[in-house]
């Protein structure tokens, strides 16, 4: 999260009535009952309560502006050292990170008897659209979470565990990348009007091998010396596991071969395909290799760099 200050717009001399005023404007904007065709909002609005939250809170304010907490409550450790404990003055503690699937959440206390009143006066007193009476749902809950590069790539659901220990089954859309948040409905805090919702930004861990290209996915495969000049059948991994590939007969190191629908799940349905660049891997210190390649030398005089002008 951006400087507190910085995401209310006010000047880090602004008392007590400005930074209630900035909020209460941008919370009017940024409501998610308001705002239920633009998921960014719901994000926004907790990132403004969030900040609220912390310089609205005379003691916080002060330590952050001392430089012994962050913005999200969090004690500053020395330099050198950080610290995993979470501890903060935002319901639950600051930033929670479970172990078992590297998702990070960060909460929001947008039920506070102090904000309470400030949604009673932004929507009429307690009362909603056509009198009735105003119940906010409970703030949402932002999480940072890690996705293997194999479920982005077919769509694959995964299982994270949200803050108090329920497991979740994420359904991942085809063509999701880096950066995307997904909205699951009633997932976030409890509130007089229901549950908010659950925002996860994504992060697509890397693969030891496979890489993205577009719609495709691109693995460098390395083969024997004797596939490349007699030709092979040889086993390829890919994401959906391995098959069978023809090499053929005469490949060179950087040759791409194309195994169709086997590339990253497309919006449009469908999917890209696996680009395979043949690389030439020769054994170390072979002498047996090494003796029928001086003899090959001594017979051929073949350039491959002659289209080079060399």
């Amino acid at each position: 999260m951006a400087d507190p200050y910085t995401i209310l717009g006010v000047s880090r001399t602004a008392d007590q009535s400005a930074i209630k005023k900035a909020y209460r404007k941008l919370a009017k904007e940024l409501h998610p009952d308001r705002n239920k065709d633009k998921p960014d909002a719901a994000a926004r609005f907790a990132e403004v309560t969030q900040a609220y939250d912390l310089l609205s809170d005379a003691e916080q304010r002060a330590r952050y502006d001392r430089g012994e907490i962050d913005e999200h409550g969090n004690p500053r450790a020395p330099y050198g050292f950080e610290d995993f404990q979470g501890h903060g003055p935002f319901s639950g503690g600051g930033p929670f990170r479970s172990a078992q699937d590297g998702a990070t959440s960060f909460h929001f206390s947008g039920d506070s008897e102090e904000l309470g009143d400030i949604f009673a006066d932004l929507f009429g007193r307690g009362r909603g659209a056509g009198g009735r009476e105003y119940r906010p749902r409970g703030s949402d809950v932002l999480y940072a979470v890690n996705v293997p590069f194999e479920n982005i790539a077919t769509a694959k659901p995964f299982a994270i565990n949200l803050d108090g220990g329920e497991q979740l089954e994420v359904k991942i859309p085809p063509g999701t990348q880096s950066g995307d948040r997904l909205r699951v409905a009633g997932k976030g805090r409890p509130g007089p009007g229901g549950r908010g919702d659950a925002i996860l930004e994504l992060t697509v861990t890397l693969h030891p091998f496979f890489r993205q290209d577009g719609d495709d996915i691109r693995l460098d495969l390395p083969i024997r010396w004797d596939e490349a000049v007699l030709g092979a059948k040889v086993r390829v991994p890919t994401i959906d596991g391995p098959i069978m590939l023809t090499v053929p007969k005469g490949s060179t190191s950087g040759r791409v071969l194309r195994i169709k629908g086997k590339g990253m799940a497309r919006r449009q349905g469908g999917r890209g395909n696996q680009l395979v660049r043949l690389m030439v891997d020769l054994p170390q210190n072979d002498k047996s290799l090494e003796a029928w390649a001086k003899e090959w030398r001594e017979k051929n005089e073949y350039n491959p760099r002659s289209k080079l002008g060399v």
